[in-house]
């Protein structure tokens, strides 16, 4: 790995998303409407769905806010949704990556094109970042409390078939192939408490963002995460205080 720690990313973002509880469940539904759709809505037979189930329960959403989610996948829901993801640069000329599940590609561009100009970034075309990020199973295992070194933890994560890991003072960052992100993930859940779990995107290097444009980028962030039609958004940025 290129040395960018994603669980600063994670603890440093975990406050300003929970202050928006009111669009937790939405983004929630629509991964699970993600998962049910490109791997079936069986979550027996299909791990990612299982994860965002088990997401979905650990934030107390309602079961039938679930049942909606697997229904719009399955057709039943009446909605045509489509994956979308747009590329671009935020100020200090970070990559930026947008993952959307809209049913209006119009709305969700103009949204998305208007949050990056009025924040000092600019969309570029399709394939102008994305080749600067991995797809990665990502597994975080917080280490308050876990007697366990760094050479036992890396053989363990090895032995349950992971690629890599980074660990710092706080936690062990373990990376995976994303077609056995849920073999490894499953093996190491029956050893370790796993703080995070996730098919995500791993920038291959990261960018330092300056001192006078890490609010403007933030804001950036914020803007897109914020928007209905936005699922993820993945970044190269280096934060001065990573």
């Amino acid at each position: 790995m290129s040395g960018h720690s994603k669980w600063h990313n994670i603890q440093g973002r975990k406050n300003a998303q929970d202050a928006k509880r009111g669009k937790i469940f939405q983004k929630i539904s629509r991964e699970i409407y993600m998962a049910a759709k490109s791997g079936g809505p069986d979550p027996d037979s299909n791990p990612q769905l299982r994860l965002m189930m088990d997401k979905a329960r650990a934030a107390n959403m309602p079961k039938d806010n679930i049942k909606r989610a697997l229904d719009k996948a399955t057709g039943a829901g009446g909605e045509n949704y489509e994956e979308i993801t747009y590329e671009g640069y935020g100020p200090g000329g970070v990559a930026i990556l947008v993952h959307t599940l809209t049913d209006n590609r119009n709305r969700t561009a103009s949204a998305v094109r208007t949050d990056f100009n009025r924040n000092g970034g600019a969309l570029g075309e399709t394939g102008s970042v994305s080749f600067m990020f991995d797809r990665k199973g990502y597994i975080a295992i917080a280490r308050e409390e876990l007697d366990v070194d760094e050479d036992q933890m890396f053989e363990d994560i090895l032995e349950a078939g992971a690629e890599d890991m980074q660990a710092s003072d706080d936690v062990f960052e373990i990376y995976t192939d994303p077609k056995s992100f849920a073999e490894v993930r499953d093996a190491l859940e029956k050893k370790y408490d796993l703080a995070t779990a996730e098919l995500t995107m791993i920038p291959q290097n990261t960018v330092p963002v300056p001192e006078d444009k890490v609010e403007q980028l933030q804001r950036l962030i914020d803007r897109l995460e914020d928007e209905d039609d936005v699922s993820e958004v993945f970044t190269a940025a280096e934060f001065p205080d990573d």
